[in-house]
């Protein structure tokens, strides 16, 4: 049984909603989205509210029952407020520079690294070692997000590298020498 899926979506004022054949639009001031849902799950709209109907006999159908709940949820919340990942460079020479969709990353490799933003996302460098990444697709996003990350991930014995802000390192203590060893 899905917890989840139970609970009813609220529909801002602001955000324009429509479901057409398994198909939900929503659209906001952030942007527009679209959702293709699953054949064994629907949704029903009662003023401004939003359930998800599925048949709980069937186990795929429970289990689709609160991703759908999930994404159209996420789908909402991005279009009339939208999404942020912020990322920090942490490591001597760790810089970072926003030129339209370009971001470029100086990361201790021999050359500099020019990655391409997507097109749904916008980019900021409001200082050399952060990157803020804003969106109305929340998937999109964390792709992105991620993306820059596996560049430089961090190590664990200095901490240094690509992190999100809030990430939390665990870091290992390093070799000690031999008492004995000259």
């Amino acid at each position: 049984m899905s917890r989840v899926a139970k609970n009813p979506i609220n529909v801002p004022d602001n955000v324009e909603l429509n479901i057409v054949d398994n198909i939900v639009k929503v659209k906001g001031s952030k942007g527009e989205l679209e959702f293709n849902l699953p054949s064994s799950v629907s949704i029903e709209n009662k003023e401004n509210l939003l359930i998800v109907k599925y048949n709980e006999d069937d186990q795929q159908s429970v289990a689709l029952a609160g991703t759908t709940r999930s994404i159209v949820n996420n789908m909402i919340i991005g279009v009339s407020e939208g999404f942020e990942k912020k990322l920090e460079l942490i490591g001597v020479g760790y810089r970072a520079k926003a030129s339209g969709k370009l971001l470029e990353l100086t990361l201790g490799f021999s050359h500099p690294i020019k990655y391409q933003i997507p097109e749904e996302v916008e980019v900021e460098t409001p200082s050399q070692t952060e990157v803020v990444l804003k969106s109305h697709d929340k998937q999109i996003l964390g792709q992105a997000a991620s993306e820059i990350r596996a560049f430089r991930p961090p190590e664990p014995y200095k901490g240094k590298g690509v992190r999100y802000a809030d990430e939390q390192v665990k870091r290992k203590e390093a070799k000690k020498a031999a008492a004995g060893a000259a």
